[in-house]
C-alpha cells in the first residue's frame, strides 16, 4: 500500500507535502503545527487516522 499523504525534507528539495502522486511546497513552523497540518489533510481528502 502506497502512502497517500506524506510530508517530508527531502536533501536538496527542502520542505514538501505529497497528496497522492502530487507534490507541494511545505512551510514547516513547528512538530505540532506539522501535525495538525497532517491531520488535516488526511480528513480533507476522506481518509481516517
Amino acid at each position: 500500500m502506497k502512502p497517500f499523504v506524506r510530508f517530508d525534507n527531502e536533501r536538496g528539495k527542502g520542505d514538501h507535502r505529497h497528496v497522492g502522486t502530487e507534490e507541494f511546497y511545505y512551510n514547516f513552523v513547528d512538530l505540532f503545527k506539522l501535525l495538525q497540518d497532517f491531520y488535516t489533510e488526511v480528513e480533507r481528502i476522506g481518509g481516517r487516522i
